[in-house]
């Protein structure tokens, strides 16, 4: 590896603790399941959406969709609005272009 690589390295990751590892594949994790890909689309279309909204969209359980929308919001991938006694869940672009630019730099490492 060239010293420009071990450079970008360096000041990409200087230091990696268990806990910034276990959330950045509980991340990956949540994002690459093809389920919750679908749930995700879905709200990038229509905005923003009620658990009760998705799982008639998907056809599935309350309960299911419930527990993929948890692993969701634990990532930081959704946003969620209350409104009287509903919850309303939207993508949380920003999160995903964070996600996106990291992954970038760390791909480029590997180049």
């Amino acid at each position: 590896m060239g010293k420009g690589k071990t450079d970008k390295a360096a000041a990409i990751l200087p230091f990696v603790n268990a806990t910034d590892l276990d959330k950045s594949l509980a991340m990956v994790r949540a994002i690459r399941h093809p389920l919750r890909q679908r749930m995700l689309q879905y709200m990038h279309e229509q905005g923003e959406m009620t658990v009760t909204d998705l799982y008639i969209k998907l056809r599935m359980e309350q309960s299911l969709v419930s527990q993929h929308l948890a692993l969701l919001r634990q990532a930081g991938l959704v946003k969620t609005r209350r409104e009287g006694k509903f919850i309303f869940y939207a993508v949380n672009y920003e999160r995903l272009e964070h996600m996106s630019g990291i992954f970038a730099q760390l791909a480029a490492m590997v180049e």
